[in-house]
Formats: C-alpha cells, structure tokens, sequence
C-alpha cells in the first residue's frame, strides 16, 4: 500500500467534502439541483489540480 504526503490526503479531504456537499445539496437543498450539480463537478477539478501539483512539485 502506498504512503501519501500530507498534500494527497489534504485534496483527497477536499474532494470528498465537495461530493459530501453536492450529495446534501441534492437531496436536502430545496431546489437545488442546479447547485449540487456544479458542487459536483469540482470533485474532479480538485482531484486534477491536487494531482497536478503534486507532480509538479516532485
């Protein structure tokens, strides 16, 4: 199992709590869903940025 730096865990926190955010959104938000949809999409963005980065700074 690989080690991860404290930058990985530190995006890897930020994706989840983005997905954690458009999930609530979704289905608590009252109309919402425009919103949570676009939450979610930083899921991905955060995790290429943090990736990228990462790789950049080795």
């Amino acid at each position: 199992m690989p080690k991860f730096k404290t930058f990985t865990w530190l995006y890897f926190i930020a994706a989840f709590m983005s997905f954690l955010l458009s999930v609530g959104l979704w289905f608590f938000g009252e109309d919402s869903q425009l919103e949570a949809i676009f939450v979610g999409l930083w899921v991905p963005s955060i995790l290429s940025l943090g990736n990228s980065l990462e790789r950049n700074s080795e």
